[in-house]
């Protein structure tokens, strides 16, 4: 059956083939290396669990959050097949913990976010951005998301530092002692880095942990259904929402299709447009019930793949174990996890951050998407991928140093001001003035080579009107 030139039947054959291909791949990895997709899935924590634990005071429903968080995880890792995060919004973590937002407030803004976000992708414009944004800056969002979470690591272990002299030292020891052992992680790839920690660091919480008078804290999660009032959602849009659209649009769906592309050559990545509609359904549904607002974001994909993750399979454990938790176990999870060492989380945010620096690196190789050639017509508009025979693009120094300078210039606007969207602005200016500098070379080359054509020097229309 053809609607206006599409075959249904046809295509939905299609999805059912890629949906399978999926599943088998999901299935085979885990069963070549269980614990290695186990210990990826917990790479991410050491974002999660500092911004959870903060907005579970009065903010969020921590169970909420679990249980939809844990579905997400279950759902991307099924239909995408690579170990996608679930993470909080960050900008709207920030807002509502500076402003005292009640939770009304937080789900609104997770709400604007995610019809925000919904727009661009059903709309088409996504696709339309895909296609504007250099790479260069996709690499400078990337690379300076990494360089955020490096500062972010190094600030946990600061912030634990105290007067006393003896628990400096501890903390140092532990901490110098966790990195050489991440140093060491890739030549002992059977060894679980994360998931090593992760114990550690239960086994650390459990004495301080666990409440006295509650000591398990296990009840049946609760649900209830909440909706803003026209001036909560104001407030929670206009104040904390629209600073948080940027950062995800950037980090959460152009600069994770491009990282899972760099990544996971092997696996078809998922689309911009997949990925804002992902964000989309996640949040207008899970934000009514008081969850916490979340996206996809590049520095969790780079954290699971550092620590072993290669597909689906890792995250679909993760949302079972967060499901569980928060069908069953929230308060629990949270008594536990309030106590865990900010010394090893920093060790595993650090880890995220250097994976995430690295896809840097191949900016000017054939590991950049538009230096490659690629050959044959079977080229998806919205990915950027296809055909099968790719060879880098020859460059010229001065392009060399022109992409690696939009780059840089992307990275310092993000750290400076700690601010996706400024870096990303500033990044693409640096890379028009490129091109208007170019433009304007151009023309004065044309208009010498009219000068050089015409042996008194005079321009040939000149001419043409004199006679």
């Amino acid at each position: 059956m053809a609607i206006l030139g599409y075959d249904v039947r046809e295509h939905t054959q299609e999805a059912k083939r890629r949906f399978m291909d999926v599943q088998r791949y999901n299935l085979r990895t885990f069963r070549n290396q269980p614990l290695a997709e186990i210990s990826g899935s917990l790479g991410d924590l050491g974002t999660l669990l500092p911004i959870l634990l903060a907005l579970s005071h009065g903010y969020i429903s921590l169970s909420s959050t679990l249980v939809f968080a844990g579905l997400a995880n279950i759902l991307t890792g099924v239909f995408f097949g690579i170990p996608l995060p679930v993470q909080p919004m960050k900008a709207i973590a920030a807002v509502a913990l500076a402003r005292k937002f009640t939770k009304a407030q937080v789900s609104s803004a997770g709400l604007f976010v995610a019809g925000f976000v919904g727009f661009l992708s059903i709309t088409g414009l996504i696709k339309w951005f895909t296609r504007k944004i250099p790479i260069p800056v996709i690499k400078g969002i990337q690379a300076g998301t990494g360089l955020s979470l490096i500062i972010y690591g190094g600030n946990l272990v600061t912030g634990g530092l105290s007067s006393s002299v003896l628990h400096n030292v501890i903390l140092i020891v532990v901490v110098v002692l966790a990195f050489l052992a991440l140093l060491a992680s890739p030549a002992f790839p059977r060894v679980p880095f994360a998931l090593v920690i992760l114990v550690v660091g239960i086994i650390k919480s459990l004495p301080e942990g666990v409440d006295r008078k509650a000591p398990f804290g296990f009840g049946i999660w609760k649900p209830y259904v909440s909706v803003p009032s026209p001036k909560s959602f104001g407030v929670g849009a206009l104040e904390a929402g629209l600073g948080q659209v940027p950062l995800t649009t950037l980090n959460s769906i152009f600069a994770v299709s491009f990282l899972s592309a760099d990544l996971l050559p092997k696996v078809e990545a998922p689309t911009p447009t997949a990925m804002g509609l992902s964000v989309m359904a996640i949040n207008l549904v899970a934000c009514w019930f008081g969850a916490m607002p979340v996206c996809h974001g590049s520095g969790g994909l780079a954290a699971q793949y550092r620590f072993g993750a290669r597909s689906g399979s890792s995250i679909i454990f993760l949302g079972l174990v967060k499901l569980l938790l928060g069908l069953f176990a929230g308060k629990f999870t949270l008594n536990i996890f309030s106590e865990f060492p900010n010394s090893l989380l920093s060790i595993m945010v650090i880890a995220a951050g250097l994976e995430l620096v690295n896809v840097g690196e191949s900016l000017n190789t054939s590991g950049a998407r538009d230096l490659r050639e690629l050959d044959g017509s079977n080229r998806d508009d919205d990915s950027g991928e296809g055909g099968d025979s790719e060879s880098p693009k020859d460059l010229t120094e001065t392009e060399r140093k022109r992409r690696w300078a939009v780059m840089l210039i992307t990275v310092g606007g993000i750290l400076a001001f700690k601010n996706d969207a400024v870096g990303f602005l500033a990044g693409m200016l640096c890379h028009w003035s490129f091109g208007l500098q170019d433009r304007l070379d151009a023309r004065r080359e044309g208009a010498i080579r009219l000068q050089n054509d015409d042996p008194n020097g005079e321009s040939p229309l000149l001419r043409h009107e004199d006679a």
